[in-house]
């Protein structure tokens, strides 16, 4: 496939930003290597192939990097200010994307390496990676309030602690435990089991899981799930 263009044109690129969460932090993961400059922590990612779409290619990346797959992705946002890669001028279109850590092992590419940071102690990344995670966490923090992407950093089944934790960690504030349960349970998305937690050192917890069902159904009707 060939192309003929009168001007000069950037290239184009796509960023990930993947967020986990485990009991103590809400974690970010990270790529070292390759061609960064000065080798410094970034985010996954890479140049989009001519045959590929902007989403296709951030799977790929991810993927290629750190050997995560088959996870929530959403475009963020678009970034393009001139200088923002001293080698060329690159524009790049951001993704945000949720993991449970449980369910996805980290493996490196051969050029690079990839670990999980708290988002509140990452190292200063490279190129404006820093910019990016700080437009999607805002994103995630807005977000999460009135639609439940935030079940994907969870295990299936879970506890209403854990889900209280979860929310917890991405808005940096505490909840009130009695509230919070009468609103979680009052919006008719999570599912009761007969289940507990098994193998805990304290009393065992009901489990429950999300009914992604009824929320596709009070979306379609313009219902939001709001913490």
């Amino acid at each position: 496939m060939s192309h003929t263009y009168h001007y000069p044109r950037p290239g184009l690129t796509v960023d990930v930003v993947v967020f986990g969460l485990d009991e103590d932090d809400l974690k970010l993961l990270l790529v070292r290597g390759g061609e960064t400059p000065q080798r410094r922590w970034s985010l996954p990612g890479g140049f989009v192939r001519i045959d590929e779409s902007l989403e296709a290619a951030a799977r790929r990346e991810l993927v290629d990097e750190t050997g995560v797959s088959d996870i929530f992705i959403e475009q963020l946002y678009t970034f393009g200010r001139v200088d923002r890669d001293s080698r060329e001028r690159v524009v790049t279109v951001s993704y945000y994307g949720l993991v449970n850590l449980s369910e996805h092992t980290v493996t490196a590419a051969e050029s690079k390496d990839a670990a999980w940071f708290a988002i509140d102690d990452m190292p200063t990344l490279a190129f404006d990676h820093n910019e990016i995670v700080e437009v999607a966490t805002a994103r995630l923090r807005g977000k999460v309030r009135y639609q439940p992407i935030g079940f994907e950093l969870l295990p299936q089944k879970f506890t209403l602690t854990q889900l209280q934790r979860m929310y917890e960690k991405i808005l940096e504030r505490s909840l009130d435990k009695r509230n919070f349960r009468k609103k979680a349970l009052a919006t008719g998305l999570l599912i009761e089991l007969d289940e507990v937690e098994q193998d805990v050192a304290h009393r065992a917890a009901r489990l429950y899981r999300f009914d992604e069902r009824t929320y596709r159904q009070l979306a379609a009707e313009g219902t939001y799930f709001e913490v």
